[in-house]
């Protein structure tokens, strides 16, 4: 497994994103991606140690396409210059709590949980946190989640409460959410390391209580 060989790709790729340059370079497409997906399986095999819901999922279907849907647009690159994995029960698409690994030269992190969710969703999600607030803060104040985790994704919050919670709520910065997310930043060192299969694991498995949560509170 070559991760450098993907983040040179991936480098290369970003200098010359056309339909042209990728049809040369298919062979180091598929090479690259190749790699990732050796990397995924690693982790689904480690991480369905803690996380059942992992075991027996195809790393195939984690991948995202690389391809951009860019009809609605400014950027008419044709292709994204990273690679992402969704590692979760039911397939990327299921709306499921899970893992999210993204691959990209000077940015990449690993992380997961639920992002945008459905309204219906969300809506259970908020009410799980009225009902049991200690419980979640229990999960994401703890210092080994804090470590990895200082703070929760933001992007697109509420300025204030959402619907039917009073503005003074003691947990109104999670219920102000609208993506429950965690993210963990990791070098291009990190990512060729021998240790890249590792970290992941670890920094799921410290998600994994927190995923718990918000699968009870949609289930």
């Amino acid at each position: 497994m070559s991760l450098q060989f993907t983040l040179d790709f991936l480098s290369d790729l970003a200098k010359h994103n056309k339909k042209e340059w990728m049809d040369d370079n298919k062979k180091r497409y598929n090479e690259a991606k190749g790699y990732v997906l050796e990397l995924v399986a690693e982790v689904i095999d480690k991480a369905s140690t803690f996380d059942k819901s992992l075991a027996g999922l195809d790393p195939k279907k984690t991948l995202f396409r690389i391809n951009r849907d860019i009809r609605f647009s400014k950027n008419k690159d044709p292709y994204k210059t990273n690679f992402g994995a969704a590692i979760v029960d039911g397939g990327r698409k299921s709306g499921n709590p899970g893992y999210y690994l993204h691959i990209k030269p000077w940015e990449n992190f690993i992380g997961g949980g639920l992002y945008q969710p459905e309204a219906g969703t969300l809506q259970k999600v908020r009410q799980e946190i009225d009902y049991n607030g200690k419980k979640i803060r229990k999960i994401i104040q703890d210092k080994n989640f804090r470590k990895i985790y200082p703070t929760p994704y933001d992007g697109d919050k509420l300025k204030t409460a959402p619907k039917g919670y009073p503005k003074d709520h003691p947990d109104l910065d999670l219920l102000q959410l609208k993506h429950y997310v965690f993210m963990s930043e990791i070098s291009d060192k990190d990512v060729i390391s021998k240790k890249m299969v590792e970290v992941t694991v670890q920094a799921y498995k410290t998600l994994f209580p927190f995923n718990q949560f918000l699968s009870e509170a949609i289930s």
